[in-house]
């Protein structure tokens, strides 16, 4: 199984509330203002019969209790998860306005439906829940959509997925366990750090960033507290339980960890800054990434959103507005800037196996902007630019690195319910429409992403 941010990675006594399967359903923080220096204007009961003395009417009686708890012991389609309800979404088939559905009753004792490697899972910031998706044929999008979604919790927003199957979601109550195989959430881990009554919304307190460990034994979670400093939360992966915390900056919009797991990085976006902090001593450190400066403060729409860590030397790739990429090495808190061309509000990065840089653009915040984009930025820095219908948030990309999954979310107004799948073997023939990318309605509002 794949994770998120880029690259993915793959109990006992829960504290907390430990929780059985939740129902399975069918189916950038910022502020106006502020301009780049020196730059153009900035930019989801039977009651049991009576005894009767006539053994033919006592058979007769038996007969038609057996069917009627025959007909009423039916589960749900093979796609449920168990100890969950419901109906699992089919793939694009809507029903006709007017009609009613009308599920195929499976045999009482089916077993049932594990879910497919290559499956999307979205975290949806608009609901309390994550939606399992089909990727379509091929994982190309076409005849994808969406299977199930779970509950998890308020508003979730950053998800990691381990290579026991097990997925991590930050939501506004506590950091959510979901079983990815069988589609059920076992627990929900509240917080230690106080962030006040549980909300929605962009600037919800509660969990945003979380990564996994690279030996899969802690889950580090960002989490927000309205109106100051955040914190990282250490969660032990066996017990389920807040084991450590640490200060970070404002708002921590992702978290990230260093490739031999020694150091956790949180991108904090209303500090202007990632704060790294040891994994084993939690001591931290903060490094400013600010490369239009800091002027306008909260106002301004120039502030580090998301991170990748990349592989062969440990540094940190932060996009900034389709024009900068910061380029921060960690052991001395040097930033280096590097040219891009997209030209519009960036969030979400990830990173494709052989090292190419995806970022997602989320459109215009000035006139002289560009709309949505996907950049796709090669290990030398040539970069394509694959346009976008409506702003996204995230991304991930397949193992293979052929295929990118775009979420439409997006932290602010203007977002849309479902992914858009980009084929990243046919961006020199985008004006084929077989190569075009392909829009699947999925989720509510969905911002973090994994391949399971």
């Amino acid at each position: 199984m794949t994770g998120v941010r880029g690259v993915d990675v793959r109990g006992s006594g829960v504290r907390g509330v430990d929780v059985g399967g939740s129902g399975v359903r069918g189916s950038g923080g910022h502020a106006t203002g502020g301009r780049r220096a020196g730059a153009r204007a900035v930019r989801p009961t039977s009651a049991r019969p009576a005894g009767v003395r006539s053994a033919p009417i006592r058979r007769l009686a038996l007969g038609l209790l057996a069917a009627a708890l025959l007909a009423g012991c039916t589960t749900a389609p093979t796609g449920a998860a168990p100890g969950t309800t419901g109906t699992p979404n089919a793939p694009n088939t809507p029903a006709a306005s007017g009609s009613t559905a009308t599920a195929t009753p499976a045999p009482s004792r089916s077993a049932p439906t594990p879910t497919p490697e290559g499956t999307l899972l979205v975290a949806d910031f608009g609901s309390d829940t994550v939606t399992f998706i089909d990727p379509g044929r091929g994982g190309s999008g076409r005849n994808g959509g969406p299977i199930a979604s779970v509950e998890v919790g308020t508003a979730p927003y950053g998800l990691v997925v381990g290579e026991d199957g097990r997925a991590w979601v930050a939501t506004a109550e506590g950091v959510a366990v979901v079983d990815t195989q069988w589609r059920t959430r076992i627990a929900l881990i509240p917080y230690e750090t106080e962030t006040g009554p549980v909300t929605t919304g962009e600037y919800r307190g509660g969990g945003m960033g979380i990564a996994l460990a690279p030996d899969g034994r802690h889950v580090y979670v960002g989490v927000n507290v309205p109106g100051g400093n955040g914190t990282l939360e250490v969660i032990d992966t066996a017990t389920r339980e807040v084991t450590a915390t640490a200060g970070v900056g404002r708002r921590p919009f992702d978290v990230d960890v260093s490739p031999d797991g020694r150091e956790v990085y949180a991108t904090n976006h209303d500090s202007f800054d990632v704060t790294a902090v040891d994994a084993d001593t939690l001591r931290t450190r903060r490094m400013e990434v600010a490369p239009y400066g800091t002027e306008g403060g909260l106002g301004s729409w120039l502030k580090p959103h998301y991170a990748v860590v990349r592989p062969q030397d440990g540094t940190l790739l932060l996009p900034f507005e389709g024009e900068r990429l910061a380029v921060l090495d960690p052991r001395s808190g040097k930033v280096t800037i590097e040219r891009m061309t997209a030209d519009t509000h960036q969030h979400g990065a990830a990173l494709a196996p052989d090292g190419t840089l995806l970022v997602v653009g989320t459109g215009p915040i000035g006139s002289a902007d560009e709309g949505p984009s996907l950049t796709v930025r090669a290990p030398d820095g040539e970069e394509r630019i694959v346009p976008l219908e409506g702003p996204h948030e995230d991304v991930a990309v397949s193992a293979d690195g052929r295929t990118a999954y775009v979420t439409g979310g997006f932290t602010r107004d203007g977002y849309w319910n479902g992914i858009t799948v980009v084929d990243l073997d046919s961006l020199d023939d985008l004006n084929n429409e077989k190569n075009k990318p392909i829009r699947l309605s999925a989720g509510n509002r969905p911002l973090g992403i994994a391949i399971l």
